[in-house]
């Protein structure tokens, strides 16, 4: 099959690049909005049931992209896309939607090299799972040029109820979303580690996980206060100091060595709050943390949209 052969209005289609779980419902939602969808995966026996639909598969990369006004990019990071589209040298522009997963810098350098063969670019990150997308209950966010995002606004408002342009920064959405990771591994690591602990000590698990909700409910109005906090540069220890978690600390690790548990978490953020009270802050509130880990970053960038 060629380029020829795949009947689509080029005007009017959407190719999506990468068919995992995410690639596929990005995939459905387009034909659901009735948006004529192109799809291509490295296993193409994943895309029989968009086919069903009424997807049209196809057999390359540059078959898809070539058949397609918007390409739409979801796959495991920058490298597989860049992989996937080395061979694109002759693409007449067209615009470049990457969903796909990395930090700032690979967005930004994504941008250029798409700008090098005059491709458009906008860069996304989506919060919530496959199964949100095509509803209200989807969220992703969006960076780049803000006319590129308005262009395009009825294709990419068919995957999510929720689509927030932060800014022109192409790095702004992968940004947010690396943040936003490092909080969930954190958060998880701490939760297997406290569950590890509390069944070590014979507590079963639903009579912690009663308690372990509590403290999660904790996190909205702390997330608050640092954000206030470190705006203000200012850490006053109104709900609980710095000094307080490295002794509360020093307790939980000393009771994780008793059972053996791996402390090396617990190890690595002790070290964090220890440099902190020898720098001065034992008398500040946790938000002093987050600037004692970014340095002067903290205070030096302006803060995002959002």
């Amino acid at each position: 099959m060629t380029d020829h052969d795949i009947p689509i209005d080029q005007r009017s289609t959407v190719a999506v690049l990468g068919l995992g779980p995410m690639g596929r419902a990005l995939a459905t939602a387009a034909l659901a909005a009735g948006h004529p969808t192109v799809v291509w995966n490295r296993t193409p026996g994943r895309a029989d049931p968009l086919v069903a639909r009424g997807a049209v598969l196809a057999p390359t990369v540059g078959d898809a992209v070539r058949a397609a006004s918007v390409t739409i990019a979801c796959m495991i990071d920058y490298a597989a896309v860049r992989a996937s589209t080395s061979g694109l040298t002759d693409r007449p522009g067209g615009t470049l939607v990457n969903l796909s997963s990395g930090h700032a810098a690979e967005a930004r350098a994504m941008a250029d090299l798409a700008a090098r063969r005059g491709v458009d670019y906008l860069d996304g990150a989506i919060l919530t799972p496959a199964p949100t997308i095509g509803t209200p209950a989807a969220t992703i966010l969006y960076s780049g040029r803000h006319a590129l995002y308005q262009r395009h606004r009825a294709l990419l408002d068919a995957f999510a109820g929720t689509g927030i342009h932060l800014g022109d920064d192409v790095g702004g959405a992968a940004a947010y979303e690396t943040a936003l990771l490092d909080l969930f591994a954190m958060s998880v690591g701490g939760l297997a580690h406290a569950f590890a602990l509390a069944v070590a000590e014979g507590i079963a698990p639903a009579a912690f996980a009663r308690f372990a909700k509590g403290i999660g409910g904790l996190l909205p109005d702390l997330t608050d206060r640092f954000a206030a906090q470190l705006a203000a540069g200012q850490f006053p220890a109104d709900v609980s100091s710095v000094a307080s978690a490295a002794s509360a600390l020093s307790h939980v690790r000393a009771a994780a060595a008793v059972h053996g548990i791996d402390a090396a978490p617990l190890e690595a953020v002790h070290r964090i709050i220890e440099r902190a009270v020898a720098a001065g802050h034992g008398g500040d509130s946790y938000a002093r943390l987050a600037q004692q880990l970014a340095g002067a970053g903290v205070d030096a960038v302006a803060p995002r949209a959002g």
